[in-house]
């Protein structure tokens, strides 16, 4: 079967994992796959929206449905962007290119990491839609603060900033599948690559794999990736604080989501420091396992906002209805990570664009099964939680 077929066969996000699965080696889609520890969390993001349900109403014309809206002021098409997710070459060489075009003509915010495998420029001048640059406060906040001057000189209509990551959590997953990064060629991990000789010979014939957006802080000195690797880790910060934010969000002077808040505390703080949105997240169930579902924490954090500003849920969209759900309880839009992963890894740029294709399609059928023609009438006393 060619890979357009196969890709048309995928009639859902877990159709796309499979196929993902199937031509990734094991390291490299378990990174993707994995959260930490026991992963819990990772998977109560999902399931947690069963715990929601939609009450319908018909004899509604349904005949024409609006997905439009605006975000971090930006008209965009449907209320779906991507999440900020690092080394993404390691999925697809040049993966990030693939994804921030797919992105555009799906009419949506493309994010891209500062722990991408491309520069902040690179992307840009991929394509011309709307992105967001995300950035970590590092120790050395001269670096973070250079992010933001070339976020500017390349266009990015958005910042944001992750707190959530005061150090790396643990992904046992990882260390039993030996991943490493980046991927070395070992006895022990050879079989597990030499079985997917599409994905190698992509690695080793495209682009080399680096960090792009901190390469140049390394004085010279950034031949080897593992050193590279070491470098970004010792720059995560356990003493930023929300004066570090506040001063960031000053510098940026545009719309600014900060993402890792799951408290009505966390909300206030980031409307004190000046932020425009918050992100309702968990880091996809990454960082600490036995932290609430994403959706869990919604409610909470959209009543202490009180409408201050834009609320984004991130973890555990898998379906359109997921969208759904989470708008009728207050979020103005969503954010998926491992969904257009998965598409990336089953397909490149047109896999990407299938992930996508398959939500939009699917929040526009959900919406219409609900009586809702556009996005502003999907309402919170719609969506309640199974007692």
């Amino acid at each position: 079967m060619t890979g357009s077929k196969a890709l048309e066969k995928c009639v859902n996000i877990e159709d796309l994992r499979r196929l993902a699965k199937s031509k990734l080696p094991a390291p490299i889609f378990h990174f993707v796959d994995g959260g930490a520890e026991e992963e819990v969390t990772m998977r109560r993001n999902i399931s947690a929206f069963d715990d929601y349900e939609i009450e319908t109403e018909y004899a509604v014309d349904v005949s024409s449905i609006d997905t439009s809206t605006t975000v971090l002021g930006q008209k965009i098409d449907w209320p779906v962007m991507t999440a900020p997710t690092g080394t993404v070459g390691l999925v697809r060489a040049g993966g990030e290119l693939d994804a921030v075009r797919a992105v555009a003509k799906s009419g949506t915010i493309y994010t891209l990491s500062c722990m991408a495998n491309v520069t902040l420029e690179e992307a840009a001048a991929a394509s011309d839609g709307p992105k967001m640059f995300q950035a970590y406060t590092f120790r050395d906040r001269g670096i973070t603060r250079e992010f933001l001057a070339r976020m500017k000189d390349a266009g990015y209509e958005a910042l944001c900033l992750t707190y959530d990551v005061p150090v790396i959590g643990m992904r046992e997953r990882d260390q039993k599948t030996g991943m490493k990064m980046p991927p070395q060629f070992s006895l022990k991990e050879l079989f597990q690559f030499a079985i997917r000789p599409e994905w190698v010979w992509r690695y080793l014939t495209g682009p080399k794999f680096s960090i792009g957006n901190v390469d140049r802080y390394m004085g010279g000195d950034s031949s080897d990736v593992s050193t590279v690797m070491k470098f970004v880790n010792s720059q995560f910060d356990p003493k930023a604080t929300w004066k570090d934010a506040e001063g960031l969000i000053a510098d940026w002077d545009g719309p600014v989501a900060i993402k890792g808040i799951m408290t009505a505390a966390d909300t206030d703080r980031a409307r004190d420091v000046g932020a425009t949105a918050v992100i309702v997240s968990n880091h996809g169930g990454r960082q600490l396992d036995g932290a609430p579902a994403a959706v869990d924490r919604l409610q909470t954090v959209v009543e202490a906002n009180d409408g201050a500003m834009e609320v984004i849920l991130d973890g555990g969209i898998r379906r359109g209805q997921h969208v759904v759900k989470a708008l009728g309880m207050g979020a103005d839009a969503c954010m998926i990570g491992r969904p257009y992963l998965y598409g990336m890894g089953a397909g490149g740029e047109a896999g990407v664009s299938r992930a996508l294709t398959i939500l939009r399609e699917q929040f526009e059928r959900s919406m219409a099964l609900s009586g809702f023609v556009s996005v502003s009438d999907i309402s919170r006393d719609r969506v309640t939680r199974r007692s």
